[in-house]
């Protein structure tokens, strides 16, 4: 990737705080606006419209193998603190909402296992007064609905990503407190199907840490971080090798591939999504190139 040779587009704009970039089959990308509980809708033909209000403060979307969304709602007013499964109409149904009998903390980020399992991280950012959960950390949605806690050694886990072949999960741990962890970290599946730390991968601090991610077809990932001159998106390859950076003009906060081919790179960053051309294709649940 020649950075160089990149150019930026302002997609969207007008905006609180936009997250949760996913791209649909038809080139449409939905996106939150987590502060004004909505989900917007970026149709392919340069239009954008309120899909769904009130979302229960959807943050981090995907759209699974089969096409469905998922959303991560937080807390707040009118937050569902819960992973919820979207119809097209709108409608939802909640896929978790606690964890031994206790509320979760404030649902953040989502991926798929290659089973379609929902693996989701769980942190709390701000007011904690009603927290109940013991720890802040990653869960797996079974087929059955069960909830496994699999991650717990992090201390605010942000973005998560994992790997097509299901052996790889990439965890941001962003702790914006004094000292606080802003690492890319990596975790391996070990043969008695356990998740364990590999690697750190990448020190963020003393800036802004990292948010949401997405892969490309060759294993990199597409990291934003950052803020200033230090803001957008970090491009490591699968060996943690740090390829490329693309400045955006706002502090990004997540993105995904959409668009002909999955070649289109979406990243919201505060106010506004922007979109830039790539060389390489995205990798993506749903829809599959």
């Amino acid at each position: 990737m020649d950075e160089d040779d990149l150019a930026l587009n302002r997609a969207v704009e007008g905006c609180s705080f936009t997250e949760g970039p996913a791209a649909d089959h038809s080139g449409d990308l939905y996106f939150s606006d987590c502060p004004n509980n909505r989900i917007m809708v970026l149709r392919a033909t340069g239009e954008t419209e309120v899909w769904k209000e009130p979302s229960g403060r959807a943050n981090g979307m995907n759209f699974d193998p089969d096409g469905r969304l998922v959303a991560c709602c937080a807390q707040g007013e009118g937050g569902l603190r819960s992973v919820i499964r979207l119809a097209t109409d709108g409608d939802h149904e909640v896929l978790a909402s606690d964890y031994n009998g206790k509320p979760l903390n404030s649902p953040n980020d989502l991926c798929f296992d290659p089973e379609g399992r929902i693996y989701f991280t769980d942190p709390r950012y701000g007011d904690r007064s009603d927290c109940e959960q013991d720890l802040q950390a990653v869960y797996r949605i079974e087929h059955d609905g069960r909830l496994t806690r699999v991650i717990e050694d992090v201390e605010t886990p942000n973005g998560i990503l994992m790997t097509p072949d299901g052996r790889t999960i990439y965890l941001i741990d962003n702790n914006p407190e004094d000292w606080g962890a802003r690492t890319l970290l990596s975790y391996g599946l070990t043969d008695e199907g356990d998740w364990a730390r590999k690697a750190e991968v990448y020190d963020f601090s003393p800036g802004r840490g990292g948010d949401g991610m997405v892969l490309d077809i060759q294993g990199n990932a597409y990291v934003t971080a950052g803020d200033g001159e230090s803001g957008g998106v970090y491009v490591f390859s699968p060996s943690g090798e740090h390829l490329a950076f693309i400045h955006t003009p706002e502090p990004p906060t997540n993105c995904t591939f959409g668009g002909p081919e999955l070649r289109t790179l979406y990243i919201t960053a505060t106010t506004s999504v922007y979109s830039i051309e790539c060389s390489e294709p995205g990798f993506l649940a749903y829809p599959r190139i």
